[in-house]
């Protein structure tokens, strides 16, 4: 069946990032790339940016955004997770040899990754917002930034390679309907007007 060899290749993928490439670089410094904390500079970094070229409308962004997350958030974890029901690798009794770099393996299921549902749909709704005022570097960073985090949570052993490219595309797809949204109610025009 086509979805079993989909599921055999995920987890050889999994065993490769997680078990073959890993390093001692990356085994001390993807717990916490993955971790949500170790961004809080780079958030107000950008508030602060955003702030500055936008002033008291940046209120308006932080607005899009943080509807976008929770959105993006309550999908992944309380819908897609709990329909899928598919089981963390660092909980998987299938698998051999998993290498978790956390304290724990984290509670709940695994498809789709929430970090990276919350990251993708981040990345996206700065770029639907601010495509054709900022440089696309901008927007090559911030895709790294959560492909890196993404990555991250298969490298610690949490997540398949699946549940974040789910989560990317899912994460995607939701701030991509929520600009539409938003820009249908006139809250994306604030903005700029």
């Amino acid at each position: 069946m086509l979805t079993d060899i989909i599921l055999e290749w995920d987890k050889s993928l999994f065993s490769l990032i997680n078990g073959q490439w890993h390093n001692n670089i990356f085994d001390l410094i993807m717990p916490y790339i993955r971790d949500k904390k170790t961004w809080i500079p780079l958030y107000l970094l950008l508030l602060f940016f955003i702030g500055k070229k936008r002033g008291i409308k940046t209120v308006w962004v932080l607005i899009i955004i943080t509807i976008t997350i929770i959105i993006s958030d309550q999908i992944s974890s309380e819908l897609v997770k709990k329909s899928i029901c598919r089981i963390r690798p660092c909980n998987d009794t299938t698998l051999n040899n998993v290498r978790l770099l956390l304290e724990n393996c984290g509670g709940g299921f695994s498809f789709t990754s929430s970090h990276a549902t919350n990251h993708f749909s981040f990345a996206m709704q700065l770029y639907l917002i601010f495509r054709c005022s900022w440089n696309r570097i901008y927007f090559l960073l911030l895709f790294i930034w959560a492909c890196l985090i993404a990555y991250g949570q298969i490298y610690v052993g949490v997540h398949f390679p699946l549940d974040v490219i789910g989560g990317a595309f899912l994460g995607c797809f939701l701030a991509f309907i929520v600009n539409r949204i938003c820009s249908w109610l006139g809250l994306v025009k604030r903005i700029w007007t």
